[in-house]
C-alpha cells in the first residue's frame, strides 16, 4: 500500500500539479481509499490508470474530494462578527481600494461573506476580492452564486434578505456582492501568489497540510501581505510562533503583519 500510494502521488502530480505529499498522509489516504473503493477500484494505481486518466468527470470529483469543499456563509459566526467589528474599521482607514484575497475559497461562501461584510462599511469600488481555489468545478459553482438553505444556516432572516434573492428555496447572491469578486484557479502549494494585499482569508484549509506545507504557505502569505495587513485563519488553525513569519497575534485567529521588521 505504501509503494502504491507513493507511485500514485507521483503520477497525480505529473497530471494535475497537485502535490499530495504536502497533505497529511494518514488523513488523505483514508479519504481517497474510501473514495476509490466506492467505484470498485482495488488500489491507488488502478484508480489512477483505469479511472482518473480516462474519465474527466471522475478526475474533477477526485479534485473536489482532495480539496475538502465544505463551506457555509459566516462559518464560525462569532469569528466573523469579531472581524467585522474589530478589523474592518482598521482596514477602511488604509489606502483604498482594498485588495483582499480569499484563498481556497471552495464554492464561494467565504468571498461572498467578505463582500457582504465590507459592503456595510465601504462602497463597492473601495474593495476588490480575489477568490481562488484549486478545483475548477467548485469555482464554476461559486461564480453562479446560488445556494441551498444549508449554506445559509448561520444567517438570520434579515441577513438572508440583505444578501440574497430567494426563489423556490434557492438563494442567489445579489449582484452588488458579486461585482467586486474575481474568481480564478490557484494552487497554494505551487502557483505564484498575488502581490501586496491588505487582507488574506484562508480558513479551514491549513489543518489538512503537513507542517512543512503549512510553513511554506504561511511564509508566502506573510510575503504577500502589505505591512499592517491581516491574515484571518480558521478556528482550528492557530499559528504557533507567528513572529517567525513577521506576524503578530492581533485577535483570535487573526494575525497582523508587522509594520517594521
Amino acid at each position: 500500500m505504501t509503494e502504491d500510494y507513493a507511485r500514485f502521488q507521483y503520477v497525480v502530480k505529473q497530471k494535475t500539479g497537485l502535490d499530495l505529499t504536502l497533505y497529511k498522509e494518514k488523513q488523505m489516504k483514508r479519504r481517497l481509499q474510501n473514495f476509490y473503493e466506492r467505484y470498485q477500484f482495488q488500489s491507488f494505481m488502478e484508480f489512477f490508470e483505469e479511472g482518473l486518466s480516462r474519465d474527466d468527470k471522475l478526475l474533477h470529483q477526485f479534485l473536489d474530494r482532495v480539496t475538502i469543499n465544505v463551506s457555509e456563509f459566516y462559518r464560525n459566526k462569532e469569528r466573523w462578527l469579531e472581524f467585522e467589528r474589530e478589523i474592518v474599521p482598521i482596514l477602511k482607514e488604509q489606502h483604498l481600494p482594498l485588495s483582499i484575497w480569499s484563498a481556497a475559497c471552495s464554492t464561494g461562501e467565504e468571498p461572498y461573506t467578505l463582500s457582504m461584510v465590507f459592503h456595510k462599511q465601504l462602497q463597492a469600488n473601495d474593495y476588490h476580492i480575489f477568490a481562488t481555489d484549486l478545483d475548477p468545478t467548485v469555482l464554476e459553482a461559486a461564480k453562479v452564486g446560488q445556494y441551498s438553505e444549508r449554506s445559509l444556516r448561520s444567517l438570520h432572516e434579515r441577513e438572508k434578505q440583505f444578501g440574497f434573492h430567494e426563489r423556490n428555496r434557492v438563494f442567489e447572491v445579489k449582484g452588488q456582492f458579486k461585482q467586486p469578486i474575481t474568481f480564478e484557479r490557484h494552487n497554494l502549494l505551487q502557483d505564484r501568489y498575488p502581490d501586496y494585499v491588505d487582507l488574506i482569508v484562508c480558513r479551514n484549509v491549513l489543518i489538512y497540510m503537513t507542517d512543512i506545507a503549512k510553513q511554506q504557505i504561511i511564509t508566502q502569505f506573510s510575503a504577500t501581505l502589505k505591512p499592517g495587513g491581516f491574515l484571518f485563519v480558521g478556528s482550528t488553525e492557530q499559528l504557533f510562533s507567528p513572529e517567525k513569519y513577521g506576524l503578530e497575534n492581533y485577535k483570535s485567529f487573526i494575525y497582523r503583519k508587522k509594520t517594521s521588521q
